[in-house]
C-alpha cells in the first residue's frame, strides 16, 4: 500500500509526536509497506534514523509570512523553496518564540481552516506534489492540528485520511482568546473530514471524543510501540562503592518546562532529603530545554543548591539515543509528575524497556499504563508530599522496585513494540481502504 505520513516538526526539540511518527514509519516499512514520510513546518528531529524526505511541506517561514502579508501569498515557487531550505528552518527553530502557543494563535486558526486560511497556497502545493509525484492510497497525519489539510487531500486525491491524536489539547489550552475558542470551533468542524482517528490509549480516546465532538467509534486505540534495539537490563552495581554507598538515582526524562512537573519532583526530592532513614540520593534530569524555560530550570537548581549540598541535583542536558538509554539504565527509579494530563507516556515506556520502575501522578494515560504493566506506583497528582511518599516506598523496597521494573519490561517487549504497532496500524489502513470509513 502506498502511504504518506505527514508529520509536523516541532522546531529544534525532540518531540514525542515526531519520535512516534518516525518509529511507526520505520516499522511500517519493515512490514513491507511503501511509506513516504513528509515533514511539515520544520525538519524532524529524531534520535533514531530519520525516515523523512528532505523536502519540508508547509515550511514554517512561508506559513508565517503568508499569515502576516498578502504579498507573500503570491510569491514565486523558487522563493518559496528557498525559504523552505532545511538549514534555514533549523536555524529558525532555535528561536525560543518559534513554537510558543501564546504567539501562534492567529496562525494556528488560519492553518486549521485549510483552503479557507491564509496558507491555502501551501495546501495547494502539497496536494499537487502528492498528485504528481506520489499518488498515495492513504494519508496519515501525525496530529489533529493538521486536520485543516484533510478535506482537500481526501477530495482531490480520493483517499482516506487518518490522524493520530497526540496531546494537542496541551497546545490548544495555552492559546489566548479569541484564538482558543476559534481554534476549538474550527477543529471540531475539520475533524469530521477524517476517515478515522488513532489514540495511543483508552484514556485519550475518551477525552478527545468530547474535546473534538466526534463519535467514540471513530477513534481507534493503537498503543505506541518502541524500537527496542539497544534497550535492555543493565548489570547495575550495588548501592555501595567501597566503604561508602552509591546514591539512589532518581531520574526525570522529558521536556524541561512547568507542564511536565520537574518542579514538583524537585520539591518531593527536598522532602525526601529531610528524611533521616533514607540512603544518599541524587536527582538527575534530562530533556529538551527551550530558551524561554531556562529561568525555570535555574530556579529549581538554585532552590536545591540553597537548601542542601551541591551536586545532589544535575541537569544532564539533551541526550541522543545511546546516551538516553545509558541514562535510563543508570536510574533506580524515574518520575515525570506532569501537571497536564499525559496523552502518550513514551518516556515511561522507554524507562520500562530498561527495567526502570516509575512513580507517576494518577491522571491522564498513566493509570492505564501502570495497571497494564505493573511497572510502578501512582500518587495523587499535584501533590509533592504524596509523590515523596511513593518514591520513599520504592527506595526502601528495592526488591519491590526491581520486580516492578522487570514486569514492565516484559510488558513492553510483548505489547509495546514497534512491529506490533505497525501490524495494528496496517489492519486499520486495510479496513479503511475497503471502504468502511466508520
Amino acid at each position: 500500500m502506498r502511504i504518506v505520513h505527514l508529520v509536523a516538526g516541532a522546531g529544534g526539540m525532540y518531540c514525542g509526536s515526531c519520535l512516534h511518527g518516525n518509529t511507526l514509519v520505520s516499522a511500517l516499512r519493515g512490514a513491507g509497506e511503501d511509506v513516504l514520510l513528509v515533514p511539515m513546518y520544520t525538519p524532524l528531529r529524531t534520535d533514531e534514523e530519520d525516515q523523512s524526505t528532505g523536502r519540508v511541506a508547509f515550511g514554517g517561514i512561508n506559513a508565517y509570512l503568508q499569515q502576516r502579508s498578502t504579498l507573500c501569498r503570491y510569491t514565486p515557487r523558487f522563493l518559496d523553496r528557498l525559504l523552505d531550505h532545511p538549514h534555514l528552518l533549523r536555524w529558525l527553530s532555535r528561536r525560543a518564540w518559534s513554537t510558543r502557543p501564546e504567539r501562534l494563535g492567529a496562525l494556528t486558526v488560519s492553518i486549521l481552516r485549510g483552503e479557507e486560511g491564509r496558507q491555502r497556497k501551501e495546501l495547494h502545493k502539497l496536494v499537487r506534489r502528492l498528485q504528481e509525484n506520489v499518488r498515495p492510497e492513504l494519508i496519515h497525519l501525525s496530529n489533529v492540528m493538521l486536520a485543516g489539510t484533510a478535506r482537500q487531500l481526501a477530495a482531490r486525491l480520493d483517499v482516506p485520511v487518518v490522524c493520530t491524536l497526540s496531546g494537542e489539547d496541551s497546545f490548544l489550552e495555552q492559546l489566548p482568546e479569541p484564538h482558543y475558542s476559534q481554534a476549538r470551533d474550527v477543529l471540531r468542524e475539520r475533524s469530521a473530514d477524517l476517515a478515522a482517528l488513532v489514540a495511543m490509549n483508552h484514556y485519550y480516546a475518551g477525552f478527545m471524543t468530547e474535546y473534538l465532538s466526534v463519535p467514540r467509534e471513530r477513534i481507534h486505540v493503537i498503543p505506541p510501540g518502541l524500537n527496542l534495539s539497544g534497550h535492555g537490563t543493565p548489570q547495575k552495581t550495588q548501592r555501595s562503592e567501597g566503604s561508602g554507598k552509591r546514591p539512589v538515582r532518581i531520574g526525570y526524562l522529558s521536556r524541561i518546562c512547568p507542564e511536565k512537573g520537574l518542579h514538583q519532583l524537585a520539591e518531593a526530592f527536598e522532602l525526601l532529603w529531610q528524611e533521616e532513614n533514607l540512603p544518599p540520593m541524587r536527582l538527575l534530569a534530562a530533556g529538551y530545554l527551550n530558551e524561554a524555560d531556562a529561568a525555570y530550570l535555574r530556579r529549581i537548581q538554585s532552590q536545591l543548591d540553597d537548601s542542601g549540598p551541591a551536586g545532589r541535583f544535575q541537569y544532564v542536558g539533551e541526550l541522543d539515543r545511546a546516551a538516553k538509554i545509558a541514562f535510563l539504565q543508570s536510574l533506580d527509579v524515574m518520575s515525570v509528575p506532569t501537571v497536564h494530563r499525559e496523552s502518550k507516556g513514551l518516556a515511561i515506556l522507554e524507562a520500562w524497556a530498561n527495567a526502570v520502575p516509575v512513580v507517576l501522578p494518577e491522571h491522564g494515560a498513566f493509570p492505564e499504563l501502570v495497571q497494564d504493566t505493573g511497572g510502578g506506583l501512582l500518587c495523587e497528582a499535584d501533590n509533592p508530599p504524596a509523590l515523596a511518599a511513593a518514591l520513599k516506598r520504592m527506595i526502601l523496597a528495592p526488591d519491590f522496585a526491581s520486580r516492578c521494573g522487570r514486569r514492565a519490561q516484559e510488558a513492553v517487549r510483548q505489547r509495546y513494540n514497534a512491529p506490533l504497532m505497525a501490524r495494528r496500524t496496517i489492519e486499520l489502513y486495510r479496513t479503511l481502504r475497503c471502504g468502511d470509513r466508520f
